[in-house]
């Protein structure tokens, strides 16, 4: 809670120009493309939704409270560069709970709420801040979780790699995207990614951290009061691996 306040005040002394790529700010060809590559893995997370709370509907708070800690993470924000801002993402949680495709929708509801209401990133941009941030994030949370598990088999270790290099992995995709529209005069794609990288980096990496042991903490409270949901979870996941590749 302390490192959620701080940020609130940080956030809300600072001026900010956009949330995640703003509106407008991606030439039209890359916005397109993003929205071409991102689409797919929306449509298959709408139908592993569909089959968790088919099969499960006490699950839909649960997956409610990983919608909503993905908002509230996510609306956090600290000036970066030009055209973007670095924040928290909030979707280690969720993949670990639900899988990557069923966060690739949450996470995209959640930047619709923002584009819509606060005005934060776009519609035109929605197809690259969906695919770093809902797409890209949840499958790394997913497989270090699971990698993590296999090879140590410390639960919170895995929660908190799985939250912070997600949430890096997310900025690093931003940079590629920005580079990619944006290259440098001199030097190029590389250039253009060096310098986008190493401007996020001097606050993503406390943000990492932060958002890490942050989703420890809330790990810890959901043992305490939905263990049987986990535990439903748990058995949900294993199906889910007997039918579907990831």
């Amino acid at each position: 809670m302390g490192v959620l306040s701080f940020y609130m005040v940080v956030s809300a002394s600072a001026p900010a120009y956009a949330m995640h790529v703003m509106e407008g700010y991606l030439p039209a060809g890359w916005a397109v493309f993003w929205w071409v590559v991102a689409l797919p893995f929306i449509l298959l997370g709408v139908r592993s939704l569909s089959r968790i709370t088919q099969a499960n509907p006490e699950l839909k708070l649960l997956l409610a409270l990983a919608g909503a800690f993905t908002f509230v993470l996510s609306a956090l924000k600290l000036p970066s560069v030009t055209g973007s801002c670095s924040h928290p993402t909030g979707t280690g949680l969720g993949a670990v709970l639900f899988g990557p495709l069923a966060m690739s929708v949450l996470g995209t509801l959640v930047l619709v709420f923002q584009a819509l209401l606060l005005a934060h990133g776009g519609l035109t941009t929605l197809g690259a801040n969906a695919f770093s941030m809902a797409i890209a994030g949840p499958f790394a949370a997913y497989w270090i979780y699971h990698l993590t598990m296999q090879f140590t088999g410390k639960q919170k270790i895995a929660i908190f790699l799985a939250a912070a290099l997600a949430n890096l992995l997310t900025y690093l995709i931003t940079s590629v995207q920005l580079a990619l529209a944006f290259p440098a005069p001199v030097g190029g794609f590389v250039a253009s990614f060096s310098k986008f990288a190493g401007i996020f980096a001097i606050t993503q990496v406390p943000l990492a951290i932060s958002e890490g042991l942050l989703t420890v903490l809330v790990w810890n409270w959901l043992q305490s009061y939905s263990p049987q949901e986990l535990e439903l979870l748990q058995l949900i996941r294993r199906e889910s691996q007997t039918h579907e590749s990831i």
